[in-house]
This record gives structure tokens, sequence and C-alpha cells, in this order.
């Protein structure tokens, strides 16, 4: 396999392990072991310095204009292209926990695709974005930006869901 193929690969292998490690992280403590969850946040955050060496590698890190284009088009063919279909199998098949996580990405990545050509157009004109605070659902990923809604508009949870991204 070409090496741009076997940096690609290994790109998505390390962010995939990353994710993972911290989910695994998250009931390490919920299971009372603070220093094994230290340990996959530790591991974690090293394959984050492995994916980020293999992306610069594959030179695929460019001006923040054309990172923007490729986030925009990436959240636009998640929720256009990808989701859809996953949602329609996880319903056929009655798989509900698949069912709510399809449906929820595919809601939230729109929201993202909106982030992101609103950031771009921001960049384009030679400005940032205004500085406001972002908030994630834990639940279902939903972002919002000022405040938390009294309620998630995605999955309908309660606004002490949502985390305050610095």
């Amino acid at each position: 396999m070409p090496t741009k193929e076997n940096l690609a690969e290994a790109f998505a292998g390390e962010s995939q392990a990353n994710r993972k490690y911290l989910a695994f992280a998250k009931k390490a403590e919920a299971d009372g072991l603070p220093q094994v969850a230290k340990l996959f946040r530790a591991a974690a955050h090293a394959e984050t310095v492995h994916a980020h060496a293999h992306l610069r590698a594959m030179g695929g890190i460019k001006s923040t204009a054309d990172n923007l284009k490729e986030a925009v088009e990436g959240e636009g063919f998640e929720f256009q292209k990808m989701y859809p279909p996953f949602l329609e199998q996880a319903k056929a098949e009655g798989d509900r926990a698949a069912e709510n996580s399809f449906k929820f990405a595919l809601a939230v990545e729109e929201v993202h695709h909106g982030l992101y050509q609103q950031a771009l157009a921001a960049v384009e004109g030679g400005k940032d974005l205004a500085d406001r605070p972002i908030y994630v659902c834990e639940v279902c990923g939903n972002t919002v930006y000022d405040a938390a809604p009294e309620k998630c508009e995605v999955c309908l949870v309660p606004k002490e869901r949502f985390t305050l991204i610095g």
C-alpha cells in the first residue's frame, strides 16, 4: 500500500483510538478508578499526537479558509448522504440505540455545517468570529452559541446537560 494510504489509515486508527480511550476514561472514572482513567487520558493524548503528525505528513492542514471549506464539505456529506441511509438501516433492523445515535448525529452535523459556513464567511471577509460562549450537549452533540437552551432542540435533555467549551 502506498505511503499516503498508510498515513490515511494510521490517521483514522489513531483518531479512533483517541476517542475510544477518552470514553474508556469516563467509564473508569465512573467505576471509581481515577488512576486507570488518567492512564486512558494520557494514552488518548498520545494518540492525538500521532494523529496530528500523520495529518501533517499527508499535507492535511491548510489555510484556515481551506480547512473551513473542507469542514463544510465533510459536514454536508455526513448529514446529506452518509447518515440518512445509516438511519434507515438502523430503523429497518429495529436497533433503537443506533437509530438514536444516527438521528442525533445527522441533526447536529447539519448544525455544524451551518456554523462552519458562518465561520468561512467571516474568514473570507478578513474577520474572526465574535467572541461568544459555545455550549455542547453531552447527549447528542448539539452546538449552540451564547447560552444553553432550556431544552436541547435535538434530543430534548435539559440545559444542565450542556457543557461550556472554553
